[in-house]
């Protein structure tokens, strides 16, 4: 199966498929596009986040990080949409838990990993409480009005999954004393190492999100 997948920095994201590629099975061909595909750090900064902006972090091919405002890769979100289209994708996957306006436009499938969460964190919350790891402190108003629309308790923490592996370790031993019922780790970015970390310092539940959209699109993929 032709598969697509679009990150918003750039690609290819080896990060994410060195942990998802095998729950295919060898059943599945998968062609990457960045949103900031081409570009210099400099034309980067340019994508300065502002008052009021969506904001975004993502990996670059160096494996530094970048936080930027989504309105200015929506362009060029959609011409990777129309380039994946054109190479036979069958879907496309989106490498980004954040929320993207549905002026965003696809012939096939297009699977958003904000998608999946919203629907199934409140699943595995009998309680209807969560904390939430998002990348950088420039997100936590933003993740925190969006997941307080879906759960009633949330606390939201930073900790970026490009950063010192040391952030990781602190943010869940931060996170060991709150009481919640699962840990949702809202970025594409965060790995398979990282979720034990979480897991293993808290004893909670943990929800990966790259994993998640894996396995959900190998149901597909089985034919």
């Amino acid at each position: 199966m032709k598969i697509g997948a679009i990150t918003v920095g750039q690609s290819p994201r080896t990060d994410v498929t060195a942990d998802i590629m095998g729950i295919f099975e060898g059943k599945a061909e998968l062609s990457e596009k960045g949103g900031l595909d081409g570009l210099t750090i400099e034309e980067i900064r340019k994508f300065k986040p502002e008052e009021g902006d969506y904001v975004l972090v993502s990996r670059l091919n160096d494996g530094s990080s970048v936080t930027f405002a989504e309105r200015f890769i929506l362009p060029r979100l959609q011409t990777a949409i129309h380039e994946l289209e054109a190479e036979g994708a069958e879907l496309i996957m989106m490498f980004c838990t954040g929320k993207f306006p549905d002026t965003l436009k696809s012939s096939v499938p297009l699977i958003y990993p904000c998608d999946i969460l919203d629907r199934m964190v409140p699943l595995f919350s009998p309680n209807s409480s969560i904390i939430v790891v998002t990348p950088s402190p420039k997100q936590l108003k933003q993740s925190l009005d969006k997941w307080s629309q879906i759960v009633t308790d949330v606390n939201v923490i930073s900790a970026s999954p490009y950063g010192a592996w040391e952030e990781i370790i602190k943010a869940a031993e931060q996170i060991k004393g709150l009481n919640a019922d699962v840990i949702v780790l809202d970025c594409i970015g965060y790995s398979q190492e990282m979720k034990k970390v979480f897991a293993g310092e808290t004893k909670k539940p943990v929800i990966l999100p790259r994993t998640l959209l894996a396995r959900m699109i190998s149901e597909l993929t089985d034919r």
